[in-house]
């Protein structure tokens, strides 16, 4: 389907028992599924999921439309975990013979057709956030620092051809002990995917990337390591070279510089979605019981507006405007919203506390493009224009996330309920929606990253017939 120039890839999938399954991937800590969003985007199809959270699990599989077989992906238990430590061998070799009963030709181990095997395990002792919420424990003792070895096995179980993790920058600079040595977590990270390479045939690279290179309106810089297997960079030819740099993806074309839209600003990615009875309300204090707007209120008016409001071909009807919830401001806190927007973002003496500076969102990013990052805290950010913070479509606009796509869960939660305690060896967290959305992966850069795995994928299976 093409949008205003724009192609829009749609998911094809594998529609009946025993047909084949177009480009399978697993996505593990999937959250509620920006990544798997924008790898089905570029024709990649879902047959594997595992993430703990209740609430995230649910809202990835209530957006997940394709069939597996003869079953919807999310009527098929066998291929949907919570806690990844409890896949044991004996479950993970049912997950191989339910695949194979929907496609024989799926198989993990030595030359596995598995195309793609993602995940991004939570960052909560990595990211700066985490580091101020750790309570000063050790993050080697934070059970959620070690998933990424449970990552390493499960690639080791299936062998993918290509594999992605994905993390925050934070982890670059992060320490197991406040005695440590700076990057000692990420130097332990790297080292045990390079023994998946030694050991079982990969190539391995990483690179620091920006979101904002990828059409998405936030800096937002993340990790990304790669490995691919070496029979698929074998018969790629020159559309990799490893030779280039000993660690760099980008420079190997293990990743794409950029994606296939440019970055929009921020007016022209909400503007759609202001409702001008709301300034009214807050200014008034005068709150209807359900403060929210439940339908458009105007037409979209950019090329952003019309990609993001498009229906997904799978579902039955167009789900319209969701999510567009307001928080209730105080009078003192709107006044303080509305100050700020008319300075410029700057905040007043009379108005300063001792709460983390918020910012205005700027209309336009001018000549710096994005310099935020979304987090899991909907009041990090001003509306532009109106004196509130965003609601969750718009939060998960940032994150480019289409208009169809829902969530599950409390809208939003604070304190131990969000950040947990792991001082008092408390490490269960609420994930509302706003903090699912804030640690998802951006959908642009999912697709990105998946158009230019499919490119290669696709090039090793043009050359592996030809041979």
């Amino acid at each position: 389907m093409v949008e205003n120039g724009i192609e829009i890839l749609t998911n094809r999938s594998a529609k009946s028992k025993n047909e084949k399954i177009i480009r399978p991937m697993m996505d593990l800590f999937a959250g509620c599924g920006g990544l798997s969003l924008g790898f089905e985007n570029a024709g990649f199809t879902p047959i594997f999921v595992n993430e703990l959270n209740e609430h995230a699990r649910e809202t990835y599989l209530i957006n997940r439309h394709h069939k597996l077989g003869d079953k919807k992906f999310a009527d098929c238990p066998t291929l949907i975990t919570g806690d990844i430590r409890e896949l044991d061998e004996n479950r993970l070799k049912q997950i191989e013979q339910d695949l194979r009963d929907i496609d024989p030709s799926i198989h993990f181990g030595a030359e596995g057709t598995v195309d793609v095997l993602a995940g991004g395990p939570p960052c909560q002792g990595y990211s700066g956030i985490g580091h101020r919420r750790s309570y000063s424990v050790d993050k080697r003792e934070l059970p959620s620092n070690q998933l990424y070895q449970y990552m390493a096995k499960f690639i080791e179980r299936v062998q993918p051809k290509i594999f992605l993790f994905e993390n925050v920058r934070g982890i670059l600079s992060a320490k197991w002990t406040s005695e440590g040595k700076k990057g000692e977590i990420w130097d332990d990270v790297y080292e045990r995917f390079k023994v998946l390479g030694q050991e079982y045939g990969y190539v391995v690279r990483w690179d620091l990337v920006y979101a904002r290179d990828y059409g998405v309106p936030q800096n937002r810089p993340r990790i990304l390591l790669v490995g691919i297997r070496k029979d698929v960079v074998r018969l790629v030819g020159d559309l990799l070279n490893v030779n280039a740099d000993e660690h760099s993806a980008v420079k190997c074309n293990f990743l794409p510089m950029h994606g296939k839209y440019r970055v929009p600003d921020i007016v022209d990615l909400l503007s759609d979605l202001e409702d001008p009875l709301i300034n009214k309300a807050l200014i008034d204090q005068n709150f209807p019981k359900v403060f929210e707007t439940q339908s458009y209120p105007s037409q979209a008016k950019s090329w952003v507006q019309k990609l993001l409001r498009a229906a997904n071909d799978e579902l039955s009807s167009e789900v319209g405007l969701t999510e567009q919830q307001y928080s209730k401001h105080a009078a003192r806190i709107v006044e303080k919203f509305s100050s700020m927007i008319k300075h410029n973002g700057e905040i007043l003496d009379e108005y300063k506390t001792k709460k983390f500076a918020q910012k205005v969102l700027p209309k336009r990013w001018g000549n710096k493009g994005p310099t935020i990052t979304a987090t899991s805290l909907p009041d990090d950010y001003v509306h532009y224009s109106q004196p509130r913070s965003l609601t969750v479509r718009e939060w998960a606009r940032l994150q480019t996330f289409p208009d169809w796509y829902q969530f599950a869960g409390k809208r939003t939660t604070g304190g131990l309920r969000r950040a947990g305690n792991p001082r008092e060896g408390l490490h269960d967290r609420e994930v509302p929606k706003y903090t699912q959305i804030g640690n998802a992966v951006p959908v642009w850069l999912a697709e990105a990253v998946a158009l230019h795995f499919s490119r290669i994928l696709s090039q090793s299976e043009d050359s592996s017939d030809t041979n």
